[in-house]
C-alpha cells in the first residue's frame, strides 16, 4: 500500500474518469430529494459573500509574504523530527484550499446550520476562516499539528477578526480525542490530515463517537493516493454511514436516518 500522492498524471487519470462518470452537477437525474436540494442550495451556489472578500485579500497578502518558518510535518510522506524551512507563500501555494473548495466549506456550514465545527489541518487558517465566518454564532475548532505554523494561522485569524475559531496546536493523536471529549457532539467535521489509511479510519472512528445522525464529516483529498482511496471505500461501508458524496477533491459522509438503504454519490463538480 502507497502513502504517496499519484503522479499528476495518474491524479489527472482519475480526476478524468471521475468526471466522465460522475452525475450532473446541476442535479438533473438524482432521485433522492435531500442530495437534489444540496446540489442545488450549495454546490451551484455561486453567491459572492462579503466575508470571501476579506479572506481573499488576506490570502493575496501571504502570498507575497516571505517569510521562512522551520515547520514539522506529521502528514503522509513526512519523517517525523525532520525539520524544514518555508515560505509563508510556499505554504499558501503549497497547502492552502483554493478559494472554490474553502468556498464550498463555507457554504455548507451555513446549509447544515453546523454550531459545532472541527477541522484537523489549520495551516495558515485561511479555511478556519471561512469555516468561522460561516456561523459567526458557533464555534470552530481547529487542529494544527506544526506550532509554527499555528502561531501564523492565530494571528491571521485575528487580523480577520475571528474570535470564534480556536487552534488546538499539537499531534492530532494527542489533542483529538481530549477535544471531542471536551466538546461532547460535533455537528460538522472537516478532516485534512494525515493522508494514510490508518491515521484516517482512526480519525474517522473517533469523529464518529461524537457524531449524531445529523452531523457531517468532509474528508479531503479522497483520491489523493492509493491509501486514501482505499479509507474512502472502507468509510462508504461503515454500518452507521447511509450516504456518502463523492467530489473528488471533497468526500461528504451523512448518518441521517432517513436513508433506510445505504447511497452513495458521485457528483460533478
Amino acid at each position: 500500500m502507497d502513502g504517496h500522492p499519484y503522479t499528476l498524471p495518474v491524479l489527472a487519470m482519475r480526476y478524468l474518469r471521475y468526471y466522465l462518470f460522475a452525475q450532473n452537477g446541476k442535479g438533473h437525474g438524482i432521485h433522492s430529494p435531500f442530495v437534489y436540494d444540496f446540489v442545488r442550495q450549495v454546490l451551484m451556489d455561486h453567491n459572492w459573500h462579503s466575508d470571501f472578500a476579506q479572506v481573499e485579500k488576506l490570502r493575496t497578502a501571504l502570498l507575497k509574504d516571505n517569510r521562512k518558518i522551520s515547520l514539522t510535518d506529521y502528514g503522509a510522506g513526512s519523517v517525523k523530527g525532520i525539520q524544514k524551512k518555508k515560505s509563508i507563500a510556499q505554504i499558501v501555494r503549497s497547502a492552502a484550499k483554493p478559494p472554490r473548495l474553502a468556498q464550498l466549506l463555507y457554504r455548507s456550514v451555513q446549509y447544515f446550520k453546523a454550531c459545532t465545527i472541527v477541522e484537523l489541518g489549520t495551516s495558515l487558517g485561511l479555511t478556519t476562516a471561512y469555516l468561522a465566518a460561516a456561523r459567526k454564532q458557533g464555534n470552530v475548532y481547529s487542529m494544527e499539528g506544526d506550532p509554527a505554523i499555528a502561531a501564523i494561522a492565530i494571528e491571521n485569524l485575528t487580523t480577520l477578526g475571528n474570535t470564534n475559531a480556536e487552534i488546538i496546536t499539537g499531534n492530532f493523536d494527542d489533542t483529538l480525542q481530549p477535544l471531542l471529549n471536551r466538546l461532547g457532539q460535533a455537528d460538522l467535521v472537516y478532516i485534512d490530515g494525515n493522508h494514510r489509511l490508518e491515521p484516517t479510519m482512526r480519525y474517522f472512528e473517533q469523529a464518529l463517537e461524537r457524531s449524531g445522525e445529523y452531523s457531517v464529516i468532509i474528508f479531503d483529498d479522497i483520491h489523493w493516493s492509493s491509501e486514501m482511496e482505499l479509507a474512502w471505500e472502507k468509510i462508504k461501508e461503515h454500518p452507521r454511514v447511509t450516504l456518502t458524496i463523492d467530489l473528488f477533491f471533497l468526500g461528504y459522509v451523512f448518518f441521517r436516518p432517513e436513508f433506510r438503504e445505504r447511497q452513495h454519490f458521485t457528483i460533478r463538480f
